[in-house]
């Protein structure tokens, strides 16, 4: 998952996973680490197999990036290097498991949770013994 974040001309410094531009101290990588995660539940949970998401940030601007150490689990990159990241993987996954995990992701069920009131009305309330439109015979 790639969240493009804008610097403009600011210098960003980068310590793990730590960024500071001008000053403060924005949550850049907790954030793609989150949507990485929600999105590879989100996904694992819709194909019915475990799909790793990789959290990547690219930076859009002219600023300079000082990077002093990488975060964990997490991509940092210039927007204009993005291609070349993404590349330097090689391919991965052949096209037709592109195409399905494409055909996953743009469905709307994949992203939607099921409410909590579907989940207690697919609980079953009785038991197996007794029939749902029987009361139990009172002795």
């Amino acid at each position: 998952m790639v969240v493009i974040k804008l610097q403009g001309g600011s210098r960003v410094r980068l310590a793990g996973d730590v960024v500071q531009i001008d000053g403060r101290r924005p949550q850049f990588i907790a954030e793609a680490k989150r949507a990485a995660d929600e999105a590879g539940k989100a996904l694992s949970r819709t194909a019915g197999s475990t799909i790793p998401v990789t959290p990547i940030v690219a930076f859009a601007g002219s600023g300079m990036i000082d990077v002093h150490g990488l975060p964990k689990g997490c991509l940092v990159t210039s927007y204009r290097e993005l291609d070349h990241l993404l590349s330097s993987y090689g391919e991965r996954i052949g096209p037709r498991t592109v195409m399905k995990l494409y055909s996953i992701a743009k469905h709307p069920v994949t992203y939607v949770q099921p409410k909590p009131a579907a989940q207690v009305e697919a609980y079953t309330w009785y038991t197996s013994q007794v029939l749902p439109d029987k009361k139990p015979v009172a002795r």
